[in-house]
């Protein structure tokens, strides 16, 4: 539990959801962790309950909102004065709405999550890297429904979480000569906010929600020395044995296993083109 001792692990959306999961599950395997979000009672909330829980001194919290680059470094410089360093991230932060057909949503609401979930993304991946090329340093890049299927009626949030994916491949091999390594996660379905604003919207869901713990544990992994080595990588967490990766770092370094890719004709058994 004590795999990622000591370092600084900034985490964004940290104050309720996965992204508090994600949280704590950094302290318990041993980080200091900053965490971001916009809503500010919802913050102190959070961090309350962390210091309750005696991580009083190991969190620090601040709002900011993803989409501007000036709260971003503001997060940024916090962590760096909390605990000396930035060592990790782990990108949460994320909205859903618009939801509906393209017919009917609002164009600004669909470029507003856009803004968010992928410049969001842009801004704080860069914020990461520019603080740890010295030193090297791992960031998980959350995508989410959408990303390797088709997500009607949810194309601003789709849109976003696929590129997210593909910007990840993109950056791994950017900052490879610096020693940081980007993976992006897909979480599933987790009984989240997101669920009752699908629900509210007049969508329901026949996937099972998993636990938030499933994509928290695997952060942690993607996070600490065992995934020396995994990067560019598009992690499923509910299906794929990534624990045994390390095993089969040849395998994902030298192919295009776990990452976005179109599909042949003869990889489906068909003889044409």
């Amino acid at each position: 539990m004590n795999e990622l001792d000591g370092r600084s692990i900034v985490v964004t959306g940290g104050s309720m959801g996965i992204g508090q999961s994600v949280a704590r599950r950094c302290l318990e395997a041993g980080a200091n962790v900053t965490i971001c979000a916009r809503g500010e009672h919802a913050l102190e909330r959070t961090l309350a309950h962390f210091e309750s829980d005696g991580y009083a001194g190991r969190i620090a919290s601040i709002s900011i909102d993803v989409s501007r680059s000036d709260d971003v470094a503001r997060a940024f410089d916090v962590a760096t004065a909390s605990f000396g360093r930035i060592d990790g991230l782990a990108h949460a932060a994320a909205v859903l709405e618009p939801i509906g057909s393209i017919l009917d949503v609002d164009p600004a609401a669909w470029l507003r999550t856009v803004e968010v979930d992928l410049f969001g993304t842009f801004l704080v991946t860069r914020e990461a890297c520019k603080r740890m090329r010295e030193r090297g340093g791992r960031i998980v890049l959350f995508a989410g429904g959408g990303a390797s299927t088709p997500y009607p009626n949810f194309t601003a949030y789709a849109c976003s979480k696929v590129a997210v994916v593909r910007f990840a491949e993109s950056v791994a091999l950017e900052m490879r000569p610096f020693g940081i390594e980007i993976n992006a996660l897909a979480p599933g379905l987790v009984a989240t906010r997101m669920i009752e604003q699908t629900l509210q919207a007049g969508f329901s869901t026949t996937a099972a929600a998993v636990g938030p713990e499933i994509a928290a544990n695997c952060v942690a992994f993607l996070l600490s020395d065992a995934a020396q080595g995994i990067s560019g990588k598009f992690v499923a967490p509910n299906y794929d044995d990534y624990a045994r990766w390390p095993e089969h770092l040849e395998e994902l370094q030298s192919t295009d296993i776990f990452s976005l890719r179109r599909i042949l004709p003869k990889e489906r058994g068909m003889g044409w083109q």
